[in-house]
């Protein structure tokens, strides 16, 4: 545990140089290739640390933050484009949590001020209420011998779900009292998706798809749109999109259980690609003439995603026992709180699995 302590705090010294370093030749070189190619080497290194991470929650944590967020923001930036482009030029102060967080930039005013404890109220709470019910679904793993393997996996999802939405939360917290920025929201109700469309579009992983859009759905669209006809270019662009995320989750699982590549997580966002691509087709062919009702749409498209996650997304992700880890990792974690010693994850037998 001292070790990956110590890799942790290492990795995050050489994020934040790589990110001065970045933020540094913007004074001196032109956005466009020569930036691109000054850039390029942090990009190739953001994604080499997360190997030197063994822990799921360090590590996945890290390769979420400078492999899937920092590498495609440095990449627009090379080129003027992205959140860390800005006139006049983004202090250092800004820059760097812009880079690795999903920092959305808000002016305050006196005004705001209502407005901000409101959110940071609304925040703690939420906090609090995902933390409560995370640690409800810890204690149903007690029954997991019990329990139809399905219903386990569907546990899983929701793990993940809060898992996240705490992260996030207590990042948003600490960035929001620390340097007054806002947090853009990661998740926007899931469950209340109506469609395919509205939950990758609107409500799942916003972070990651709004920097998706800017760095492979708007340029594939753009060059598309002269070779067929305009109304037909954000097919490829989607299918290249999920094309790219299901790479990107392929990499994360590796981070994660360092095992070879299955391509099932590839396979299943080709999947959504491809169903997301026939939904479009269908609502441009019909031009809003035939509507399924919402009541009828949202189960099944949120059906379709959890039979495709229990299908393709979480065997490869639970193959290097990844609940197993997780949970020897939070006993670690609060024994260490509790009696302020270091003790090796893999040194301790989880009771709950």
């Amino acid at each position: 545990m001292e070790g990956e302590i110590h890799n942790f705090i290492v990795v995050w010294v050489i994020v934040l140089a790589s990110l001065c370093y970045s933020h540094t030749i913007a004074k001196f070189i032109p956005k466009g290739k020569s930036r691109f190619v000054a850039i390029f080497p942090i990009v190739c290194l953001f994604y080499i640390l997360p190997l030197y991470l063994t822990s799921i929650n360090l590590g996945a944590t890290t390769s979420f933050f400078i492999t899937g967020l920092a590498t495609f923001k440095l990449i627009l930036f090379a080129f003027g484009k992205g959140p860390l482009s800005s006139t006049p030029p983004l202090p250092l102060s800004t820059f760097i949590p812009l880079a690795c967080l999903p920092i959305k930039l808000k002016k305050y005013s006196t005004s705001d001020n209502v407005e901000t404890k409101k959110k940071t109220t609304s925040l703690t709470f939420n906090l609090v209420t995902k933390i409560a019910l995370l640690a409800i679904l810890i204690r149903v793993y007690n029954y997991k011998e019990n329990l139809h393997p399905n219903f386990i996996l569907f546990c899983y999802c929701l793990h993940i779900y809060f898992m996240l939405e705490i992260m996030l939360n207590i990042v948003s917290i600490a960035v929001r009292v620390v340097s007054r920025v806002e947090l853009e929201p990661a998740i926007n109700n899931p469950h209340l998706a109506s469609s395919l469309q509205d939950f990758w579009g609107k409500r799942w992983n916003l972070m990651v798809t709004n920097i998706l859009r800017l760095i492979i759905y708007d340029p594939v669209r753009s060059v598309i749109k002269d070779r067929i006809p305009r109304k037909w270019a954000p097919i490829p662009a989607v299918l290249a999109t999920f094309f790219v995320s299901g790479l990107m989750h392929e990499l994360f699982f590796y981070y994660i259980g360092r095992l070879k590549p299955s391509g099932e997580a590839m396979i299943f966002f080709l999947i959504h690609g491809v169903t997301l691509s026939v939904e479009i087709v269908i609502k441009k062919i019909f031009n809003g003439k035939i509507l399924v009702p919402r009541i009828i749409s949202g189960p099944l498209a949120l059906a379709f995603i959890i039979f495709t996650s229990f299908w393709l997304f979480f065997p490869p992700f639970l193959r290097g026992n990844t609940e197993l880890k997780l949970c020897n990792e939070y006993i670690a974690f609060f024994k260490f709180i509790r009696y302020g010693q270091l003790i090796n994850p893999t040194n301790i037998t989880c009771p709950l699995l």
